[in-house]
């Protein structure tokens, strides 16, 4: 398994290369400037509390894997935590993601994909994923906090969204609008591949 942070290296063992970046400077600002704890942030981000309080004091170097988890919960752009002189300048008037770079999920009877559309700053606020589902296959959910809403629009196939007791089929065009703070689902009850887009609003 491989380590999700390691030491920060001295200039003698860095042999005269670049130190990797110093988050941890500005991911304290950046919790404190939410009012968060450690705790707080470590459950958001999946990180321990004792390895973020190491990156706060520079005893630790995340890897990008963590600095992107970090920056998810934050709900900032992964440069702000790597470069956060360099934010405005760096960033492109219009960015493209390659379609190989959409991140994937895979729905846990693997008979869907999710391709996170959405950009990290807005997770945890508004959120959007193109779903592709084989007949037969489901995306369960549990509630999510309460006030969130999903938004389904089918793009092809035929779907049926249960919210709480409540279940509807929904075709081609249609959208629909339905609580996420209860267990709710979509399934594909057609007969062929069907997609469609799912957006996801958390309260503010």
């Amino acid at each position: 398994m491989t380590r999700a942070t390691s030491a920060a290296p001295s200039p003698q063992e860095a042999g005269g290369l670049q130190a990797p970046p110093a988050v941890g400077e500005q991911l304290s600002k950046l919790r404190e400037r939410r009012n968060w704890s450690l705790e707080s942030l470590s459950q958001r981000a999946g990180v321990s509390k004792s390895m973020l309080s190491q990156i706060e004091r520079g005893q630790a170097n995340p890897t990008v894997a963590v600095v992107w988890r970090l920056a998810n919960a934050l709900g900032v752009p992964l440069l702000e935590l790597l470069e956060p002189g360099n934010v405005q300048n760096a960033q492109p008037k219009v960015l493209v993601v390659p379609a190989a770079q959409t991140p994937t999920l895979r729905t846990s009877d693997e008979l869907g994909e999710l391709q996170i559309l959405g950009p990290i700053e807005t997770a945890g606020h508004f959120e959007w994923y193109q779903l592709q589902m084989k007949p037969g296959g489901g995306l369960i959910s549990q509630p999510h906090e309460p006030g969130t809403k999903e938004h389904f629009t089918v793009l092809s196939g035929s779907f049926e969204v249960s919210a709480g007791t409540v279940s509807t089929k929904v075709s081609v065009g249609e959208t629909a609008r339905y609580p996420a703070d209860v267990a709710h689902s979509i399934r594909n009850i057609g007969r062929t591949a069907g997609s469609g887009l799912l957006v996801v609003m958390h309260p503010d």
